[in-house]
């Protein structure tokens, strides 16, 4: 299965080496023998990925207001690039919908994006010919173990409260789903990661088992795309 590709706006990828996580979303990276910070768009722990020395790729963005010049959007892990921002994956997911790239949702088009469900915003409305709708939630996932992906990798309440949200909406009468984009593309299974945020587990069993729809996908990731290429089982139980 080939999906839809992100170009990052057709912007030149900028190579410089990690420093240090100064916070949550800043980096200090080094370019062209300088010291400068970088947004890192994670909240995530991230931790395998952002290590001294390690090979990072920047997006130069010159709005007004911003309190870094440079966006951290890949790291370049053992030989492999992982995508790390994670605003990505719903606009990969919102364009291969579509295009008609994913097959567990061909019967669908996109009504919007960003849209407000119960307490919660969630990332895409579908809907097929007849008006049915479908609410998705995306999440981005860079963690993976022994070719296992998992999420989240750190606790998130909000990702609980969406699980909850989409639950809700199938028993309004609603199709939900939520999906797993792995930015990257040595995934062979993907389960919750239990063991980091039990909660989120338990609350994306009963969600599956009320009739939410859970999906995985693994990514191809260059400097120039990013392409779905393939669908990767979903182990519930965890590992």
């Amino acid at each position: 299965m080939m999906a839809m590709v992100s170009r990052f706006g057709g912007q030149i990828m900028l190579k410089a080496r990690f420093l240090e996580r100064e916070n949550r979303f800043t980096a200090l990276v080094e370019l062209e023998g300088k010291q400068v910070r970088a947004h890192v768009a994670n909240s995530g722990r991230l931790r395998e990925l952002l290590r001294p020395e390690n090979e990072v790729y920047l997006l130069e963005r010159n709005e007004p207001h911003r309190v870094t010049k440079y966006d951290l959007a890949l790291v370049n892990y053992n030989g492999q690039l992982v995508s790390v921002d994670a605003r990505v994956p719903n606009k990969v997911v919102a364009a291969a919908v579509s295009a008609g790239q994913l097959a567990d949702f061909s019967q669908f088009t996109l009504a919007r994006s960003e849209v407000r469900y119960g307490n919660s915003r969630l990332d895409l409305l579908l809907e097929d010919e007849r008006s049915n709708r479908c609410f998705v939630e995306v999440k981005s996932v860079t963690l993976v173990e022994n070719g296992i992906a998992m999420f989240p990798d750190a606790p998130t309440q909000r990702g609980a409260r969406h699980l909850e949200e989409l639950t809700a909406a199938v028993r309004e009468g609603y199709q939900a789903a939520i999906i797993f984009l792995i930015q990257r593309d040595d995934a062979i299974l993907f389960t919750p990661n239990d063991r980091t945020d039990p909660d989120f587990g338990q609350k994306l069993r009963a969600a599956g088992g009320s009739g939410v729809g859970v999906y995985a996908y693994r990514c191809r990731v260059t400097p120039e795309v990013i392409v779905i290429t393939e669908k990767v089982p979903v182990k519930l139980s965890g590992i």
